[in-house]
């Protein structure tokens, strides 16, 4: 077992330091960019030419654009994502690791790839999205394809990923768009991991399940007034809700062994706020979840519990937290870290002892729409303007090497211990180097 864990250890730390490299190299080409900007800056500025009334106006539209643009700098800021002429709303990664998916109310959803976040370019796929704009976006389970929300049709659109010969994609809209049933404003979509079923969920309390072809399965009433938020969870068998009640409610999504909908069954409640619940996060393995609440503290919990024998999830931390209405929660997938939105702001916690570990103040100029680590939990993503924050998940490091730390004491073998000690020496070392590096 301890072999397992220590080969794991091993890949981690690996991509981290290959990781800081690449995050140095561009930070420092970044800081000679802006500063020879400046320069060529300042020479344009000492020349006057006579300009014309057109050229006027042209220039004050180009400095409202500019003074419109938000400036943000940290430590850990590992890339700005840029591209888009329209806010951010929503992001996800694909399960394979390799895109993040983004829409804006510009009628386009950008692709971008993973491996391109710490370069100084940041390579996107265009998708348009005709005679409307999409608000929410979400992944296949087999990154071949995904899903819109479209703002003014109400409704799901289907893209698919066609390949071509140089390894770049095409995008295909489905001939028809699903029927339009929500009657409030839409608050989150999704497909679940397993391919069987699509949700939908609005702002009143109505939930629906739909097949991938756009029939509708079934139609959930949550009871809380108004629900807040809505997700799938990770593992594909349940759907969650949250809103105006203290209480976060679970129910699972029941298939047939033939792979026939059954129904949708009342799993567990998540009770112990004493306010509305803001929003809520799974593992990757839907063992633990946080949620965030108007009570102003946030908790993780134990879900790794069979309902169906009467086994309730429980409480595991509660900690005191900034949030507001909107925020976020977003948890890294091996369940470490836990980050926090309120407003402009993220705060990162470690999840194992509550602790606060970051805080990231100012990150957007207009309060942020999501938030999400990627699917290996090296990265946090947040959009909240034009631009998507890409950020390196140091706590989640840290917390590898707090692990390493207990394994080291526990080793029996030699060879382990000093292999734990070089590795525990040469991950400090990569952090180090994250956090002095200049600052973008």
């Amino acid at each position: 077992m301890e072999v397992a864990a220590l080969i794991g250890l091993t890949l981690l730390l690996g991509a981290l330091v290959v990781l800081v490299g690449f995050a140095v190299g561009k930070r420092k080409e970044e800081v000679k960019e802006a500063q020879q900007a400046a320069e060529c800056a300042g020479e344009t500025k000492a020349v006057k030419d006579p300009i014309s009334k057109k050229q006027k106006q042209e220039k004050q539209r180009n400095r409202k654009d500019k003074q419109a643009q938000h400036s943000f700098s940290h430590p850990l800021l590992a890339a700005s994502l840029k591209g888009h002429s329209g806010n951010v709303t929503c992001l996800d990664f694909s399960s394979n690791g390799k895109y993040l998916a983004s829409c804006a109310d510009d009628r386009t959803v950008r692709i971008w790839s993973t491996k391109d976040f710490l370069q100084r370019e940041h390579k996107y796929l265009r998708a348009n999205v005709e005679l409307d704009h999409a608000i929410l976006v979400r992944f296949s389970p087999d990154s071949r394809a995904f899903i819109t929300w479209l703002a003014n049709g109400d409704t799901i659109r289907i893209f698919k990923m066609i390949k071509k010969d140089d390894g770049t994609f095409t995008f295909k809209a489905s001939s028809e768009d699903f029927p339009q049933k929500h009657k409030a404003t839409i608050l989150n979509i999704g497909i679940a991991e397993t391919g069987k079923f699509i949700m939908s969920a609005s702002t009143d309390t109505s939930i629906l399940i739909w097949d991938l072809k756009g029939e509708l399965l079934a139609s959930i009433n949550t009871n809380q007034m108004t629900n807040s938020y809505t997700a799938i969870s990770p593992c594909g068998r349940f759907v969650a809700s949250c809103g105006f009640t203290p209480d976060v409610k679970v129910w699972e999504v029941c298939f047939g062994k033939g792979g026939e909908f059954k129904e949708v069954a009342r799993a567990f409640d998540l009770k112990g706020h004493s306010a509305g619940v803001h929003a809520f996060a799974f593992s990757n393995d839907s063992h633990r979840m946080a949620t965030v609440s108007k009570d102003g503290t946030w908790k993780l919990w134990n879900t790794d519990v069979e309902y169906k024998k009467q086994q309730d999830p429980y409480l595991l931390r509660t900690v005191p937290c900034s949030s507001s209405e909107g925020s976020r929660v977003a948890m890294s997938p091996d369940g470490r870290v836990v980050a926090i939105s309120d407003g402009c702001n993220v705060a990162m916690y470690d999840a194992a002892s509550g602790k606060l570990e970051e805080e990231l103040h100012g990150v957007h100029s207009e309060e942020i729409t999501d938030l999400r680590f990627d699917i290996n939990g090296r990265f946090l993503v947040c959009s909240g303007d034009k631009a998507i924050r890409v950020f390196h998940n140091t706590p989640g490091y840290r917390a590898i090497i707090r692990d390493m730390q207990d394994m080291l004491k526990k080793a029996q073998n030699e060879a382990m211990k000093q292999r734990l000690q070089q590795q525990i020496k040469e991950a400090q070392s990569a952090l180090d180097t994250v956090l002095a590096a200049p600052v973008e």
